[in-house]
């Protein structure tokens, strides 16, 4: 019996998760590469972000989204579950509005970082 838990985001986009982990300062590895857990059981990843008691945390790709994929029993970051994920998927959406916007011909404006931890954007495109 599989020990890993598979929560599900709506992570889509590769290079927006990976620069979420790197903002946040997470150490990650890109897969594909096993997700180590209870009793030597593994699964595949597609980002996998390695803990010191050799149990790791991973992003897999289940056809639609990113899960988060982990043996919560050995969790061991700086933020509960809930808290992890709601910091990756405000990286992430921040990282994705920042490269479509970009495509499409805007520019930041305005950035500014709220108390409560929400980001105010304002952007602009100058047209001729």
């Amino acid at each position: 019996m599989s020990h890993f838990s598979n929560i599900k985001t709506q992570i889509r986009n590769i290079l927006s998760l990976q620069a979420a982990l790197t903002d946040l300062g997470i150490d990650w590895k890109s897969g594909p590469a096993n997700v180590r857990g209870y009793r030597g059981q593994s699964c595949a990843a597609e980002v996998v972000i390695e803990q010191d008691n050799d149990y790791d945390i991973g992003f897999s790709w289940n056809g639609e989204e990113y899960e988060l994929v982990a043996d919560l029993q050995y969790w061991q970051q700086p933020w509960t579950v809930n808290g992890f994920l709601n910091r990756v998927t405000q990286r992430y959406a921040y990282n994705t509005v920042m490269n479509e916007t970009a495509k499409q011909g805007f520019q930041v404006a305005q950035q500014q970082e709220n108390k409560d931890g929400s980001i105010r954007l304002v952007v602009q495109r100058w047209s001729a």
